[in-house]
């Protein structure tokens, strides 16, 4: 679920021009948090910037989407880490880009293990109908798990990671966004643009979750202040938002509005998931939808939302101003180790690894483990447990002096 972010510092400086005193701004921050204005305050309805001065509209990405492209697959040339470790995030790309090549055989046996399951499941539950509803209900909460590695797979597509031709791996992105409700060409666009802007305070927005820094919070009106402790919430998060975003939101290109093939990808998208539902209702009636595509569907979105909140969501996390920010930092010291048990990892295809993902997202979730086996001080790095990640659900603020995600209580007390 995205509703889109605020800027501050760097990206600031844009907006300051037009945003002059507390009431106007405390009004545009209302105006970001409801999506009607761009990063840049300008009007998303009438698409107002049509320059590149203006770096935040969807028509800057589309006149440089070829130089964005390879910009969000962690291509080695990007600008190196200035902060001294160990191991600098940089160095960790030209180690890591020897995993980066598919396996055919391998990828093809993974989308079949996934796929096939899916669809005998699907024809199980629909035959288990004569026999029990509640066999049915569950039978679709089981195969959840393999919609969600469906989805893993689609995401995989979208870097070029899961097959070494872009344009198979395109199609199936696209067959497969079909099934997990979301337009492949839209996803992989705003996807790629988190990738490329993980942790910059002054490019949120696209593709993540909203996170306000603590003084941002402070300087907010008691009705915006509201809004932002609902959508932080977790019931909205998790229980609402996941079905939000699948069942409603993915059906537009929100962000790239004005782009005429996001459009096509939403809109052919769309025509397929009509199809499909018109023959299940077709010869099924009401009652597969309800006990087969719905929780199958909404079981598999909530785990998704998830997964991505506990990949960047976390107490050490990491966020920069925009002058500030580096990239391959940001992916490694912004990004979590998800330790989940081996079925659940599996599930999941190994996307708890999120760390070395963001490092070098062309590398096949399948060569994940294999990174951590043969660099083991990668695996002790933003390590988190299921049980450490439910705390990370009270963390909410960003606090730039204490450098740490912050809660509501913890806010107040600073």
């Amino acid at each position: 679920m995205r509703l889109p972010g605020v800027p501050t510092l760097s990206a600031t400086r844009a907006s300051i021009k037009f945003i002059s005193n507390s009431e106007t701004r405390q009004l545009f921050v209302l105006r970001r948090l409801v999506g009607q204005v761009n990063r840049c305050g300008h009007q998303r309805v009438v698409n107002a910037c049509r320059t590149n001065l203006c770096e935040c509209c969807p028509t800057v990405y589309a006149s440089t989407d070829q130089q964005q492209e390879n910009r969000h697959m962690f291509d080695i040339s990007e600008t190196p880490l200035q902060k001294a470790e160990t191991q600098s995030g940089r160095d960790w790309v030209k180690v890591l880009s020897k995993y980066r090549d598919p396996s055919l055989s391998r990828s093809s046996f993974e989308l079949a293990i996934t796929l096939g399951p899916f669809i005998l499941l699907w024809a199980l539950a629909w035959w288990s109908m004569s026999v029990s509803y509640w066999l049915t209900f569950t039978i679709s909460l089981f195969n959840a798990g393999f919609l969600l590695r469906l989805f893993a797979i689609q995401h995989d597509c979208g870097h070029g990671a899961f097959f070494q031709n872009r344009t198979v791996s395109d199609w199936i992105g696209r067959v497969i966004g079909v099934l997990t409700l979301t337009p492949y060409d839209v996803w992989r666009r705003s996807h790629s643009i988190h990738h490329s802007s993980s942790g910059n305070l002054g490019r949120r927005g696209i593709g993540d979750i909203m996170t306000l820094t603590v003084t941002e919070y402070r300087d907010l009106a008691p009705i915006n202040r509201l809004v932002y402790r609902l959508y932080r919430n977790p019931i909205v998060l998790f229980c609402l938002g996941p079905g939000y975003l699948f069942l409603a939101q993915n059906r537009l290109p929100l962000g790239l509005m004005g782009i005429g093939k996001y459009w096509v990808s939403a809109m052919c998208t769309n025509a397929a998931i009509f199809v499909w539902v018109a023959l299940v209702l077709y010869f099924g009636g009401l009652a597969p939808i309800l006990l087969i595509f719905l929780p199958s569907t909404l079981l598999a979105a909530t785990a998704g939302v998830w997964l991505f909140y506990v990949q960047h969501q976390f107490e050490t996390t990491h966020w920069e101003p925009e002058s500030d920010w580096q990239l391959h930092e940001a992916a490694l010291e912004g990004s979590s180790h998800y330790v989940l048990p081996p079925m659940l990892q599996w599930v999941s295809a190994n996307i708890g690894i999120h760390h070395v993902h963001h490092l070098y997202s062309r590398i096949p979730f399948y060569r994940l483990p294999e990174v951590l086996r043969d660099h083991a001080e990668l695996a002790e790095s933003n390590r988190m447990t299921i049980r450490q990640s439910f705390h990370s659900v009270r963390l909410r603020l960003w606090d730039a002096d204490a450098r740490r995600l912050v809660s509501f209580a913890q806010a107040r007390v600073r």
